[in-house]
């Protein structure tokens, strides 16, 4: 029987020939990935099952807000130093972990990849089967090796075209959210032949987005533009899966790449609910933030840069840029990126999930609205219940930071 990419992989996880929409299956685990809140409410398991196999990432409260956090993190060194567990990515090595898994290439094409936090879909990007679980099958999977998955359908999108100047990974998400709406009990799987025009940076952009349509995996095909990413950052071997012909789909969706335009999301949420920006009201705002598992890349600290050179943000709007990880705050300052974006009036900070759920660098007040690069835009993410949020990609953020409200960026930039 013919079968998706996620079919090929969750088979060959669980030692199967096949397996098909509606079966379920129990895999073998290839890398665990813990983050800094797990250790919170830790208790130390007596035996884990193959410390390779397990990595820990310091990323959402970095560094220690609280005395609550730095707590947790001297646990968490505890338990790296006791099992042996060389992936440990403390304060220094530390970014938010997704991008520490691509940096380091954890996420492998053709393997199965787990962690504690919901956008564990951004390593689809690598052709692998990549899902956000809930801390005790986490657990449960470092002391066994395994867990068990339901197989969903798939819906296959088939790109075409490339995208426009301006445009990014999340203009094509919105546009699948704003069109299709969610994707709950589906999986998602992206090819066709535009997939070769989309940088990787756009792929994991939109890999990680699929968790705010409730998809159950979102999973790219493997090419030469994912190997040679791969290659660049140290990849060990690996067995891409690539669809059958003839696979199954639940249904399959054509994207021109090149006919889409710039778009947000308006508050609350994203499903049915993002636009082209030139539909949207031009709403002043207060805040505009850069960052996040979805766009807090080099290449998006790139495009800020770019726009942001001999501009200013507009008076009365903060800019927040907050690189993914570590070592993309060090290129881009190599890069000159954050020089730039100083000049222009932003407040570049650490690497940290905190200002995208709302936890410390840069909440939101009573009353204020945000235009977001991050990964969410529901009522209360990024600080008050009583803050507008509205989800663009970076084009848009940066473009809308200097003239404080929101704009369409070919109306600048064009």
């Amino acid at each position: 029987m013919a079968m998706t990419v996620i079919e090929k992989i969750l088979a060959r996880a669980s030692g199967r020939e096949q397996v098909t929409a509606g079966d379920t299956v129990v895999a073998k685990v290839d890398m665990n990935v813990l983050i800094d809140l797990m250790f919170m409410s830790w208790t130390q398991p007596l035996k884990i099952a193959d410390p390779d196999r397990v990595a820990i990432v310091m990323d959402h409260a970095v560094p220690a807000p609280t005395l609550t956090d730095a707590n947790a993190a001297i646990r968490a060194r505890a338990f790296a130093a006791d099992f042996g567990i060389e992936r440990f990515y403390d304060v220094g090595r530390h970014g938010i972990c997704h991008q520490v898994i691509a940096e380091n290439a954890l996420a492998l094409p053709g393997q199965v990849l787990t962690c504690t936090d919901s956008h564990t879909c951004a390593a689809g990007a690598f052709n692998s089967a990549a899902r956000g679980l809930g801390p005790a099958e986490v657990i449960s999977i470092m002391c066994t090796g395994e867990t068990w998955y339901a197989v969903a359908p798939t819906i296959r999108y088939e790109l075409s075209g490339a995208l426009p100047s301006f445009l990014g990974g999340k203009d094509v998400f919105l546009h699948i959210a704003g069109v299709h709406g969610d994707a709950a009990n589906r999986n998602l799987e992206f090819g066709g032949p535009g997939l070769a025009s989309l940088p990787m940076n756009d792929r994991r952009t939109i890999a990680t987005q699929g968790a705010e349509i409730s998809a159950d995996f979102t999973v790219f095909e493997f090419d030469e533009r994912c190997g040679d990413y791969l290659e660049a950052h140290g990849a060990g071997d690996y067995v891409p899966a690539a669809p059958d012909p003839g696979a199954s789909y639940e249904e399959v969706r054509a994207i021109d790449l090149g006919a889409l335009e710039p778009h947000v999301a308006l508050p609350g949420k994203v499903s049915q609910n993002a636009w082209p920006v030139a539909d949207v009201d031009s709403r002043r705002l207060d805040q505009c933030f850069i960052g996040s598992c979805a766009n807090g890349q080099l290449d998006d600290l790139r495009i800020a840069a770019e726009i942001l050179d001999g501009r200013q943000v507009a008076s009365g709007v903060r800019l927040i840029v907050t690189p993914a990880s570590q070592a993309v705050y060090r290129d881009a300052a190599k890069l000159g990126y954050l020089e730039t974006l100083a000049e222009a009036g932003a407040v570049v900070t650490n690497s940290t999930c905190g200002a995208c759920f709302g936890y410390h660098m840069g909440l939101l007040g009573d009353g204020e609205v945000c235009l977001t690069a991050s990964t969410r835009n529901f009522r209360g993410r990024m600080g008050s219940t009583d803050a507008e949020i509205y989800m663009a990609s970076t084009a848009t953020v940066a473009v809308s930071a200097c003239t404080g409200r929101i704009t369409d960026p070919r109306e600048v930039l064009s």
